[in-house]
């Protein structure tokens, strides 16, 4: 193999991903996932973002210098490399240009994105048959969202601000009343359809007599570790679980009904680390359900003989990679002579 290579870097609340491709748009090596500690401070990121490179270049047999150029996405608002919002960083990120920063720190051309344009472009890549747009909406450890157009264009807005999808608002409330988000929002869609929401409604339930016996309620531990826990009940079966995803999926689906209505997508593609499970077939017709209860009826089929579906939801083909693999080929293709072909 010979250069020069593209890196796409996702970083994400949780976890760093990291992906290299060839200068033809293909994947070299493996996904490289290290933990993130975005809420220690953007210099502490790029101790990260450091090691997550020299995985890559160690685990492909190549030299670093054979990176041509990288790709990062990160999970907030973000305008020409500087981040505008906090989201689920530190303060010290708001009002920081990380893309010129990390491009002094590295010695190479970097680009900046948000994650969830990354993926949403990383989603459209992946479907090489198509020419239509698509909406892309990642339920984790916040909600992102992107929107590439007819033809492959991301779509970013004037100040690289669209499509931050957490902030709709939804009218649905908790026996508490209006959910907020992590930054104090309320009845916003990110309250519910994210961790943050996951742990608010978990806390709730298990205060409830019902649930006294449950194992969730005999662990000692934070309500944040044990929301992490979660998902893998919902894989066993667990009512409590399924109960608190089924209201979410319907949640979501609520909202992207409106955001059909703005939009007109026609594929809307659900990412994140809920397309990994054993109950995402559950979920996306729940999902679809949340949809249909609030949707127009033109958004669910044609008028038209032979009334085809006009909105269709699918799960994500890159999994947990998309943001990485859109991150990579935007670095590609800004900073290459030839765009990959796709």
């Amino acid at each position: 193999m010979s250069g020069p290579y593209f890196a796409g870097l996702d970083i994400g609340g949780t976890t760093i991903k990291s992906m290299l491709l060839d200068a033809g748009g293909k994947q070299v090596g493996n996904l490289v996932e290290l933990r993130s500690h975005v809420r220690e401070g953007y210099r502490r990121t790029f101790e990260q973002l450091d090691a997550s490179l020299a995985q890559l270049c160690s685990q492909s047999g190549i030299e670093m210098g054979e990176i041509a150029a990288i790709g990062l996405d990160v999970p907030a608002p973000c305008c020409h490399g500087v981040i505008w919002g906090q989201a689920n960083l530190s303060n010290d990120w708001v009002g920081t240009d990380i893309g010129g920063q990390y491009q002094a720190r590295c010695g190479k051309p970097v680009t900046v994105t948000n994650d969830g344009n990354a993926a949403a472009f990383g989603e459209w890549l992946f479907r090489p048959g198509r020419q239509a747009g698509l909406l892309f909406v990642a339920p984790g450890t916040g909600l992102g969202g992107g929107l590439v157009l007819p033809g492959g264009v991301m779509y970013e807005g004037a100040n690289g601000l669209a499509l931050e999808v957490s902030d709709i608002t939804v009218p649905f409330e908790d026996e508490r009343g209006k959910p907020s988000d992590s930054i104090g929002r309320e009845g916003c869609l990110e309250a519910w359809v994210s961790l943050v929401g996951i742990r608010r409604q978990l806390e709730l339930r298990l205060l409830h007599e019902m649930h006294r016996e449950h194992p969730l309620n005999q662990l000692q531990a934070p309500i944040e570790e044990k929301a992490l826990k979660l998902r893998d009940y919902a894989e066993k079966g667990d009512g409590l679980a399924l109960e608190i995803f089924q209201e979410q999926a319907r949640i979501l689906g609520y909202g992207l009904a409106d955001m059909a209505s703005l939009f007109d997508p026609g594929l809307v593609v659900i990412g994140g680390g809920l397309a990994e499970t054993g109950f995402r077939n559950w979920y996306l017709d729940e999902v679809r359900e949340g949809f249909n209860n609030r949707a127009a009826p033109f958004y669910k089929r044609s008028p038209l003989p032979p009334h085809e579906p006009t909105t269709v939801f699918e799960w994500a083909i890159g999994g947990d990679a998309s943001a990485a693999y859109g991150s990579a080929r935007r670095a590609l293709d800004l900073f290459s002579a030839q765009p990959a072909i796709r």
